[in-house]
């Protein structure tokens, strides 16, 4: 089983940043299935940005939903949490030891 979201960002472009509960920070592209039946509704950029996590996926205010399992396979990792904590940590002890 994929891991669940527990927040959601809407983006530009109709993408959508998912934070994961295993520290994960992925990006989701919702435009390949604007043009299908019930999502094309999130065209409205008003709609789009009511997205939430549900049940480990997400819903809009609509009910057009996606799944973990679906949203974790079909996005792409920016960096773990982690990952950025180290990255910021290291960049601000290089500025301060100038």
């Amino acid at each position: 089983m994929s891991p669940s979201v527990i927040q959601v960002q809407p983006l530009d472009n109709y993408q959508l940043q998912l934070h994961f509960d295993n520290s994960e920070i992925r990006i989701f592209d919702v435009t390949p299935y604007l043009d299908k039946g019930i999502f094309s509704q999130l065209k409205s950029i008003d709609q789009f940005q009511t997205v939430k996590p549900f049940f480990g996926g997400i819903q809009w205010e609509s009910e057009q939903d996606f799944s973990r399992d679906t949203l974790y396979l079909l996005s792409h990792p920016i960096q773990s949490q982690n990952d950025f904590l180290r990255s910021f940590s290291n960049s601000t002890r290089e500025k301060t030891e100038d």
